[in-house]
Order: structure tokens, then C-alpha cells, then sequence
């Protein structure tokens, strides 16, 4: 979550530089830079068993765990704060009948925090030499600073402007416009703060775009889509991104891919003990503080999975993601392998309303061997449902005539019914639920028309269940891979909703149910013997047996090259 910070702007009247003056912190004695006189504030008084305080109400201590806190939103006898005699128990707190200005430093410390009357208080400063450097002396060029919160890009902004005073008079190169949200320079360079969303800078021209604590940004798929074609189509074009860990998301994959090199970016690790006055016993105070968890996380940059992912957080950091070999123009399509001579595939496919929220998904899964590889998939929030299933039968058709597996809950029944009655094509797997006399939670896979068979699969409770403790079971084992990055992107956030399995908070799961239908399906016993595969005995005995040693039935006739002639009584490539 983003540090509450960032949510207040603090009303300064009067600034003052300061020299030569240090302020004790809990990582020992740092310069003051500047005192900042506030607007009277109410006076409040917070009072521990060693330590009394007289600040604003929005004035930010520390909790037990290092989290930030307003001194007004503590409770008396149980919250707990960091002082400088260890972590005490407020007494009391108690807003006054009088106001006051207030006063706020700026302290040379990358932890922005420091004691004030004992208790450990809060700063914010942002290293912003390079950004200065780059608006001094480069003409007409434009540069964003963007931030989570829009109070926090123009903090940073506040950080060059600081660092701008201090150059001498003759690398100045004058100021246009000074603003809190922007500043213009004399050689027509700007610098613009705002918060990071999807249309920050879209159509814009940007040469710079600094992105702060990235890995706190809701919504970072959408901005990042938005906003890189634009940066990456400039020659000289410069993205920054600086984060410190939160999980696995967006900010992961793209440190993963500067590691791997296979990415534009190039990657710098700061850790805690490149910090200098940081020794051991800081390290043990710390993870006394936070826990070795919280301390690995904020202070050694590991990238934490949730404990309540799908997969376990160890596997989900050893996830790869395969590079297509091929792109849509749109993004949609992305193709991983083409077509194979006498492999056999399933297009499991999700469908939705095409109304921008929930995507319609396709992967295409070969299934000739174990593991099983997923080969390509389409991902689209725009397709309409009438569209769909043409798009669904192309891509079938294309791999080999393979066999849909379609969820057929709400649109999902048109999208089937469309394939099987107008499109005529009849390689769709089914259910039925014959010999069960409730239909719910006993559906069997099927192929094939007739009385108790419905074409397509009804995502139920209990499919679902069986689904994902399949995919687990499949993804931990190594038993379905060549992943793409929007599948692993969305594992990462596929966590425990109380009895069920789904998305986490604004993001979306699309190709992760498809490929829990996918995962049901081989849980089958007519999958095990459709397919001549048996996965959990894979499993159990980790046979990984090559595909030449797994063959398809014969009846597969149609392959990737649809003009070669098929001798129906030619048996050679059994053997």
C-alpha cells in the first residue's frame, strides 16, 4: 500500500536552508537541510511513558512495524509507537484548545524519518540530481515526473527545484515558470509532476519520464501500455522507474526482464548494507522490528510472493515467460509456437462481454505430451461476442483442427452455440450429466452430439475447485510451461477469496480460468483416455516422456499444412 505520506500536503509559509546542524535518526545523526514554517495547526499532545510530544493532528510517528501513523488517528492504551527508548504504549492523546505554526524539517536521510521530543517522526526526500542535470543542460526538452500520488511527484519536484538553488549562478540557466506543480527553465526545458494513470502523458511528446515507487501504482498494466510505445518510439528517449519491492507484479517482471537482457531497461540495486553507517546490529534491530519477511522485502529488495497466491510465492519468483515469435499489431494475438505435424491441441477459450472490463481469452494448449506447452493465446477486452466465435474456430482450425473447450456461463453459451451450429464445427468438447440427478457439481467430459450431452463446459463451484488444485498441481510439478508474461502476470495476483480462488483487487484472471478449465479437463477419465496420457501418473512417477513417444490418434487428419495429402492407410508414423 502506498505510505500515507503521500495523501497530505503540507502548508509551508516560510522555508529556511540550514547548515552545519544534524538531527539524531534511528540509523544515527543526519544533516538538516531545510526548516519548513507551517500554517497554524491545532496543537494535540501525545504523551508515552517516557516521551511527550506537542504536534499537528496529521503529524506522522511510526507503529510497532514501522507504519507510518497520524498521531490522530492513534488510540490510547494500545497503540504502540517507536520512540527513542524502544516501542511504548501511548498514554493519551489529546487535541488542545489552542493554534500553532507548526515546524517541519527536510533531513539528509533515506529513510525520512527522524526523532522529534523522542519519537521517531517522519520527512520525505528524493535523490533528483540526474533529473536536474538532464533539464539544465539539454534544451527544450520535456521531462514528467510521476508518482502514485500527485502530492509525491511534486515532493520529488520540490527536490530539484531545492538542488537548483543551490547550483552556482553561472550553471543556472534561468527560470520561465516556477510553479509547485512545474517548473519551465530559460532554455525551454520543462518539468511536470502528476500522478501516474493511464492518460498522464498519452499523446504526448515526453524526452524523460521518471516513474517513483512503481511498484505501488494501482492500475500499472493500464499506465504502462498507455504510456511505453510512446517513450520507446524516440530515439533519445529516457524511461527511469524506482521502486522499492511489493510483491510480484508489473514492477517484477520488468526488473526480471533488465536482469534476464531481454528488455531496453538496464537495472541498479541499491541493498541495506551499501548504506553507509548500516552494520549488523542495524540489521537485527530492524528485523526485531519488522520481521525477517518485512525486512527482506523493504530493506534486502526480495520480491515477496503473497502467502496466499494459488502458487506458492517460491515458484511464482522461478516462473520464466516465453518471448513470442510473433505479435498482433494490437497486442491481442501472441504466438509462442506454430502449428506441429501430428500434434494434437485445445483452444480453451473465456468469453466476455467486450465491453472493456473482463477480457475474452483463447490458449492454445499442446496436449501431445507431457508436459504440456501452452503454444499461443488471444487476450482482448474489445471483442464483441458475435465476433468471437469466429475468431475462436480460425485459430482451432489453424492448430490442427483442435479440439474447443469453451466455458459456456453466460455469453459463453452464444459463443459455443455459434461455433457448433453456424460455424459447423464439431471438434468441441461437452458434458453430460447423465446418471446424476442433480446436474450440478457432476458434470463429465464428453464429445460428441446426443440427449444428455451439452456442448462446452458450466464453470461450476466444484469445477473450479477441482481446477485449480489441478493447475497448481501442473505449474509446481513443471507440468504445464512455456508461459506467456500476461499468464504469469496474472498467477502472481490469482489468490485466496475466502472459499474460492480469484483476481485480486483491480486486476483481472481471465487466462488463468482458462487454463483452470483446461486443468479440470485433465483431471478427466475420459481425457486420460482421449488423449492416451494418464498426468497423474506423470506426476507421481515424473515420467516425462518425449512426444514422439505419445502419438495422436489417427483420426487427426488435418494438419498445420492443410494441402498435403494424407494416405488414410498409411500407418508409418505410428512407428
Amino acid at each position: 500500500m502506498p505510505e500515507i505520506h503521500e495523501s497530505i500536503e503540507r502548508k509551508f509559509i516560510e522555508s529556511y536552508e540550514i547548515d552545519d546542524y544534524e538531527i539524531l535518526t534511528d540509523i544515527g545523526f543526519k544533516p538538516i537541510t531545510h526548516l519548513h514554517k507551517t500554517v497554524p495547526y491545532i496543537v494535540w499532545r501525545l504523551e508515552t511513558k517516557s516521551h511527550m510530544l506537542l504536534c499537528a493532528d496529521d503529524h506522522l510517528v511510526f507503529d510497532e512495524t514501522h507504519q507510518e501513523c497520524f498521531v490522530k488517528n492513534l488510540i490510547p492504551e494500545q497503540s504502540k509507537i517507536i520512540t527513542q527508548s524502544g516501542i511504548e504504549l501511548v498514554k493519551t492523546i489529546t487535541p488542545l484548545d489552542y493554534f500553532e505554526n507548526m515546524f517541519d524539517l527536510s533531513v539528509d536521510s533515506e529513510d525520512r524519518r527522524y526523532y522529534t521530543d523522542g519519537i521517531l517522526s517522519h520527512n520525505t526526500t528524493t535523490a533528483a540530481i540526474f533529473l536536474l542535470w538532464y533539464a539544465c543542460f539539454n534544451e527544450d526538452k520535456l521531462i514528467y515526473i510521476l508518482a502514485n500520488k500527485a502530492s509525491l511527484a511534486r515532493e520529488i519536484l520540490g527536490r530539484v527545484c531545492a538542488a537548483y538553488e543551490r547550483l552556482p549562478f553561472f550553471l543556472q540557466p534561468g527560470a520561465k515558470s516556477w510553479n509547485k506543480g512545474s517548473i519551465e527553465l530559460g532554455n525551454n526545458s520543462r518539468i511536470i509532476t502528476a500522478a501516474t494513470t493511464s492518460s498522464a502523458i498519452r499523446g504526448s511528446t515526453a524526452n524523460l519520464v521518471y516513474l517513483d515507487e512503481f511498484a505501488f501504482v494501482e492500475q500499472a498494466e493500464e499506465f504502462f501500455k498507455s504510456t511505453y510505445p510512446t517513450i520507446s518510439s524516440g530515439k533519445t528517449a529516457k524511461m527511469i522507474i524506482s521502486s522499492t519491492p511489493q510483491g510480484l507484479n508489473l514492477f517484477y517482471k520488468l526488473w526480471k526482464d533488465a536482469k534476464d537482457g531481454v528488455s531496453d531497461f538496464t537495472p541498479f540495486e541499491i541493498t541495506w548494507d551499501k548504506v553507509p553507517g548500516r552494520d549488523e546490529a542495524w540489521k537485527q534491530k530492524n528485523i526485531a522490528l519488522l520481521g525477517d519477511h518485512g525486512f527482506r522485502q523493504e530493506y534486502g529488495n526480495e520480491f515477496l510472493g503473497s502467502s496466499n497466491t494459488l502458487i506458492s510465492g517460491d515458484v511464482l519468483q522461478r516462473l520464466t515467460w516465453e518471448i513470442p515469435i510473433r505479435v498482433s499489431d494490437d497486442g491481442c494475438w501472441k504466438f509462442l509456437q506454430e502449428p506441429k505435424e501430428y500434434h494434437r491441441y485445445i483452444v480453451a477459450v473465456d468469453s466476455a462481454r467486450g465491453q472493456e472490463a473482463d477480457s475474452s481469452v483463447m490458449v492454445v494448449i499442446d496436449y501431445t505430451a507431457i508436459p504440456y506447452h501452452v503454444v499461443a493465446m488471444y487476450k482482448s477486452d474489445k471483442v464483441r461476442p458475435i465476433v468471437l466465435p469466429t475468431l475462436v474456430v480460425e485459430m482451432a482450425r489453424k492448430y490442427n483442427e483442435a479440439y474447443l473447450l469453451i466455458e459456456r456461463n453466460s455469453i459463453g453459451q452464444t459463443v459455443v452455440e455459434q461455433c457448433w451450429y453456424e460455424l459447423e464445427y464439431e471438434n468441441i468438447f461437452g458434458t453430460t450429466t447423465k446418471n446424476n440427478r442433480s446436474g450440478r457439481g457432476g458434470q463429465k467430459l464428453t464429445i460428441g452430439f446426443g440427449k444428455h450431452i451439452k456442448q462446452g463446459v458450466e464453470m461450476t463451484a466444484t469445477i473450479k475447485k477441482i481446477g485449480t488444485s489441478m493447475l497448481k498441481t501442473l505449474i509446481e510439478e513443471n507440468k504445464l510451461d512455456n508461459l506467456t508474461d500476461d499468464i504469469v502476470q496474472e498467477l502472481y495476483n490469482f489468490i485466496s477469496l475466502g472459499n474460492s480462488w480469484g483476481a485480486d483487487k483491480g486486476k483481472h484472471d481471465d487466462l488463468v480460468m482458462a487454463l483452470v478449465l483446461f486443468s479440470w479437463t485433465v483431471s478427466q477419465s475420459f481425457f486420460k483416455e482421449f488423449a492416451e496420457l494418464d498426468i497423474v501418473s506423470s506426476i507421481l512417477n515424473n515420467d516425462d516422456e518425449d512426444a514422439t513417444d505419445q502419438l495422436p490418434s489417427p483420426f487427426f487428419s488435418t494438419f498445420a499444412n492443410p494441402d498435403k495429402k494424407i494416405d488414410q492407410n498409411d500407418n508409418s508414423w505410428l512407428f
